[in-house]
């Protein structure tokens, strides 16, 4: 005998044997317990969820001669010749490819003649949505008013396209997507019908990449078991899958938010290495990103929601921890629309590639939020201070740096506790209205004194990015000042403390060139 495919040879032939559809499951027995039967159902629902099962179940069910708690006996001759399908009382109907109104036309002649065998008469239409409009309305009156021995079962994946007045007619029930607990499951009770084994590891990469079809699950379980006579192992399934698994999604996902491109790319180049598909690689990276973003928002929920361990759901909430939404928004938008950019481009490695390097560098994006780019270059003044000891800056650097010396005013202490006079306040609120990108660096300004010729401000060590992107800014915030106070007033910005900084080392240099990569070499200046 031929081989017979996983999802046909295992296809439900009892109520109780589908899984993840309780609810529609005992609905269901319950009417064929109390011969409450209704003349037109509805099953909808995405694939492989038991639609075209459950009718199958229901058509036999309703015409077995000694049916068990609303499941057909399998034993009798109806639900024998039912299962055989070689009885002309179940009609099963592909609407993809009869969906002209002829076709119509003629079953509702020959759906005047009463059952051979069975007590029911059974039409089990799929894809029903796929009906031509006359098809449709040739359809209403029978569907409306069918004779008593007919029973008429419509599956359809998209209901949406049904007309209302088919809706309105028929007993609608919804199949969910099968959880992946539910799924796995299943595919062990399998296993164990077939004498083979597989590893709950593998298990669960298949049932999460089926999405929630059983059918889908039991086709990539008989891809793997083709691929060994052994164990089926959680490498193989991945292999197979072309998925990166989850172990590598998270480190993928580090690299990611501590801006390290190198690594990020050496991962992808070892994830391609083995097979994976640059596209099914980008869908996890999305479908990872969404984990770190749920994990941010719902916290001990997680676990539950994407159905994952409370070991994966603990590491998704630290990794929650490490990125701020700016970023994580970016870097969700950056991959979602490289996946459809990969299904027609030669090389869609390199579309996975650039997307990787442009969320590590959000300094150098122009749609990235200012106070993501600011939070990387501050990140890594800081790490760069405790990394290694300073040592001379070039003298390049120091000459353009260099001012005049009648420009640099004598640093007095700060003078904690001193009010701003309400001019500074009107001035600095007026600039916020205005300009909005500079709001936030105006807000870390802190007022000194003035005394009725310059404005001495002060900046913490933390804010210098600030304090540098207000530099480009200082004729217009003196212009605001002067305009303010009635008469011409200097701005003087000073660093906390008043301490003369100290001389860079090589990693604050990489740091002067991330910011001239924010802000433009022309436009940043270095003070010794």
């Amino acid at each position: 005998m031929s081989y017979q495919a996983l999802y046909r040879a295992w296809r439900p032939d009892t109520f109780t044997e589908i899984v993840g559809q309780d609810a529609v499951v005992r609905t269901l027995k319950r009417q064929v317990m109390t011969g409450h039967i209704a003349h037109a159902y509805l099953f909808c629902g995405t694939r492989g969820t038991g639609k075209t099962s459950a009718a199958k179940v229901l058509s036999r069910a309703i015409n077995c001669l000694n049916p068990k708690d609303g499941d057909p006996c399998g034993e009798c001759e109806i639900c024998k010749a039912l299962k055989a399908e070689t009885s002309m009382d179940v009609v099963e109907i592909d609407a993809a490819s009869n969906n002209g109104v002829d076709e119509i036309r003629d079953l509702r002649e020959k759906i005047k003649y009463p059952p051979a065998l069975t007590k029911y008469k059974v039409y089990i239409i799929d894809e029903v949505h796929m009906l031509s409009t006359g098809a449709f309305n040739a359809l209403l009156k029978t569907l409306e008013e069918p004779p008593a021995h007919a029973v008429f079962i419509l599956a359809t994946t998209e209901p949406q396209r049904l007309p209302a007045t088919i809706l309105s007619r028929c007993q609608r029930f919804d199949f969910h997507r099968i959880g992946v607990e539910t799924i796995v499951e299943r595919l062990m009770v399998v296993l164990g019908g077939i004498g083979r084994t597989a590893s709950e590891e593998a298990l669960m990469e298949i049932a999460r990449a089926a999405e929630g079809a059983m059918r889908d699950a039991l086709s990539l379980l008989d891809v793997c078991l083709s691929y060994t006579d052994g164990e089926v192992s959680g490498q193989l399934a991945r292999d197979v899958l072309g998925t990166a698994g989850r172990a590598a999604m998270f480190d993928f996902a580090d690299a990611l938010i501590d801006g390290d491109a190198g690594s990020a790319l050496v991962q992808i180049d070892q994830v391609m290495r083995r097979g994976s598909d640059p596209q099914v690689f980008i869908r996890d990276t999305v479908a990872h990103l969404r984990g770190i973003l749920l994990a941010g928002a719902v916290g001990e929920g997680l676990a539950e929601i994407m159905e994952i361990t409370p070991e994966d759901a603990a590491r998704f909430a630290e990794q929650a921890k490490k990125i701020g939404p700016e970023a994580l928004n970016r870097m969700l938008d950056l991959f979602m629309r490289a996946e459809p950019d990969t299904k027609w481009a030669s090389r869609p490695r390199t579309i996975l590639e650039l997307a990787a390097v442009r969320a590590c560098h959000p300094e150098k994006e122009p749609d990235a939020a200012m106070a993501e780019r600011l939070e990387r270059v501050e990140k890594l003044i800081e790490s760069g201070a405790a990394a290694r000891p300073a040592k001379a800056a070039p003298a390049r650097s120091a000459e353009k740096a260099e001012k005049p010396a009648e420009k640099s005013a004598p640093k007095a202490a700060p003078t904690p506790g001193e009010t701003p006079p309400q001019p500074y306040l009107d001035a600095i609120a007026a600039l916020q209205e205005e300009n909005p990108s500079i709001r936030q660096p105006l807000e870390s300004m802190r007022f000194i004194r003035f005394d009725g010729r310059q404005v001495v401000v002060e900046f913490s060590k933390k804010s210098m990015m600030h304090m540098k992107l207000l530099e480009r800014k200082k004729p217009l915030i003196e212009g605001a000042l002067t305009d303010a106070f009635g008469t011409p007033v200097s701005l003087s910005m000073n660093q906390e403390g008043g301490a003369a900084q100290k001389p860079v080392s090589d990693v604050a240099r990489d740091v002067i060139n991330q910011a001239y990569d924010v802000f433009g070499r022309d436009k940043t200046s270095v003070e010794e």
